[in-house]
């Protein structure tokens, strides 16, 4: 059997006395877009932001690619194949979009200072170029990110996390703020990334439709626990499911 990309077993993160996340358990295989919902409070944030390095669960174990990686940082994450996109923006207003994706690639490569007052290019343009002409956004990559409309942005921010050809990919609720009319674009593209680049994706988003589109597989949180894991249709036919969060 393919060994997984990303191991999360049995992690726990308490503030105070209450428990964000309760002894959770879940793999995320090569190739695979993976979809973690919920409702509010069900613990789904403080699962991404142990993903992401941010803070250290109390217990459990992080694996990618069979390396311990629980007690890291962002930026050592990064330089072991995590991409990541935030629900918030992460974009520099200021910089042209074709810079935005370079300076993404060099924090891969090198600290704050070195991506800030490194060459524009530091051989990055090629890689660059191929994202912006994958995200469909060339008509806009000389333009300051800051001047461009909210949705192309978000697409700008998508691709800031595929510049480092990372692994693994966590997307933040990619389509937070984004106009409906986007959102099957967005899809769309994320399958595409997700076939010529063979990378992995776990993937945090309130918009079912897009989850159930896009997903291969989803966990369901309730009350930082796993409520069900499995392939859209077995969850829209989760009768839990159905009553704990679709309402249905």
């Amino acid at each position: 059997m393919t060994a997984p990309v990303l191991k999360v077993t049995h992690m726990k993160k308490a503030y105070g006395a209450i428990q964000a996340v309760g002894g959770v358990s879940f793999e995320v295989y090569p190739g695979e877009i993976f979809g973690v919902i919920g409702p509010n409070g069900s613990g789904k944030t403080t699962l991404f932001n142990s993903m992401l390095g941010q803070i250290t669960p109390d217990e459990g174990k992080i694996e990618l690619n069979g390396q311990d990686v629980t007690t890291l940082g962002p930026l050592a994450l990064n330089r072991l194949g995590v991409g990541r996109t935030f629900q918030t923006l992460q974009v520099f207003g200021k910089m042209t979009v074709r810079d935005n994706l370079i300076v993404a690639a060099q924090e891969h490569q090198g600290s704050m200072f070195s991506r800030m007052f490194a060459p524009s290019d530091s051989g990055l343009g090629d890689k660059a170029d191929a994202l912006i002409d994958q995200f469909h956004i060339r008509h806009v990559a000389d333009k300051k990110a800051g001047e461009l409309s909210y949705g192309q942005q978000k697409l700008v921010d998508i691709a800031m996390a595929f510049m480092s050809e990372p692994d693994l990919v966590l997307l933040d609720e990619p389509c937070a703020g984004v106009n409906p009319s986007l959102v099957g674009g967005i899809s769309t593209l994320l399958k595409d990334l997700n076939r010529s680049r063979q990378g992995s994706f776990v993937v945090i988003e309130h918009n079912m439709d897009f989850v159930m589109d896009l997903c291969h597989r989803i966990m369901v949180m309730v009350e930082g626990q796993v409520l069900a894991i499995g392939t859209p249709d077995e969850i829209r036919a989760n009768k839990q499911v159905l009553d704990a969060y679709l309402g249905n």
